[in-house]
């Protein structure tokens, strides 16, 4: 290739998105495919990484190690539940911890995870901690997918201000072959398949550079049976927990109780408005009108089947409203939350104003609000 043609490419090249999110996305895009519940990013950093996964709805444990507990401890509180969370808790659990330690050492905690994640880790590794990589990585916590990206060092002169290494702590920066030969030596003693890819193309005419960034997607090829994992599986713990954060989640009773005495009244109070008449509940008051129309509407057609088809009819006694519990378990998001009629009861008992013979939800039809 012609010298001045590289150096023009040397001069103009710059990724969108930038090639950290490229790389994030990549993840990503295997967490959606594959669907693990446990995800461990190791070298985790600054925890930007975790911060994206904790959204993908699979997932109901993160981890992250690094060598640097400042690092994470910057960043750590990205990670703790945000006031939303507490008021919509989320139907899967999600636990977030953080542990301090050596990629090296092995340590209990990091057993049974689906998916690993080495993201521009291995380059920072000194030549011993690279030998024991792969011992910890794939022969003790044998998760079913590791991916590992590292720089390409056949991409470099196409990058401003490159002259030996991309930055000044790592140790090593693979070309393609040296990459490979690595991986699939890995994938070969430790019963796992590899494919290569990478992200961050090279300009056009440059091809035989490469990727940017070279990723390796490790899948094993067998399950790893539980009296392996025990006979690895140190008798001590070396790494040090710096943040675990659990969310709040319906799948914890005190959550599920508040959000199913919530969807209760909530759904009392529609079916109540809905019945009454239109003069009675709304009067002159039109902007009160407005923000009850849209539910009264999305709940007319169901609750008309519901009297009709199940004689489960709310009815008026003196200055009660009645609403028959099962005309409530059987909305959808009462009955996804519940599950059952007797958890339901369950539930909400001593929690909600019911008939003496616990058939109904009673409502006030003068203070109606309360």
């Amino acid at each position: 290739m012609d010298k001045n043609f590289k150096e023009e490419f040397t001069q103009i090249i710059k990724f969108k998105p930038p090639l950290y999110k490229q790389r994030h996305q990549f993840v990503k895009d295997l967490v959606e495919k594959y669907k693990p519940k446990k995800v461990a990013d190791l070298g985790c950093a600054d925890c930007s990484l975790l911060r994206m996964l904790k959204f993908c709805s699979c997932i109901e444990v993160l981890a992250g190690l690094d060598i640097c507990a400042n690092v994470m401890k910057e960043k750590m509180h990205t990670l703790s539940p945000l006031p939303l969370d507490y008021l919509q808790p989320s139907e899967r659990s999600l636990t977030v911890t953080l542990h301090h330690g050596s990629v090296a050492h092995k340590d209990p905690c990091m057993l049974g995870f689906d998916l690993v994640t080495c993201i521009e880790l291995i380059e920072h590794l000194q030549e011993p901690e690279l030998k024991k990589f792969p011992e910890v990585v794939f022969g003790f916590m044998a998760p079913s997918i590791v991916v590992i990206s590292t720089p390409n060092s056949e991409f470099n002169p196409l990058l401003p201000g490159v002259m030996l290494y991309r930055h000044p702590d790592h140790k090593f920066e693979w070309n393609q072959a040296q990459f490979q030969s690595w991986a699939l030596e890995t994938a070969r003693c430790y019963d796992y398949s590899v494919e290569f890819t990478g992200v961050g193309h090279p300009p056009p005419g440059m091809e035989k550079a490469g990727f940017c960034t070279q990723i390796g997607v490790f899948i094993r090829k067998h399950p790893q049976t539980g009296e392996s994992v025990q006979s690895e599986k140190p008798t001590e713990a070396v790494y040090k927990t710096v943040f675990k954060a659990v969310y709040p989640s319906l799948k914890d009773e005190k959550y599920l109780q508040n959000a199913v005495i919530s969807e209760v009244i909530f759904t009392a109070q529609i079916i109540k408005h809905r019945l009454m008449s239109k003069h009675e509940e709304y009067g002159d008051d039109p902007e009160r009108k407005s923000k009850l129309q849209p539910s009264m509407d999305c709940f007319s057609d169901y609750l008309g089947k519901l009297v009709v088809e199940k004689n489960m009819e709310p009815f008026v006694n003196g200055n009660e409203f009645y609403i028959p519990l099962a005309t409530i378990f059987s909305f959808p998001k009462v009955n996804r939350l519940c599950g059952s009629f007797e958890k339901l009861c369950k539930l909400i008992a001593g929690k909600v104003r019911l008939s003496s013979d616990g058939s109904a939800v009673m409502l006030s039809i003068e203070h109606e609000d309360e």
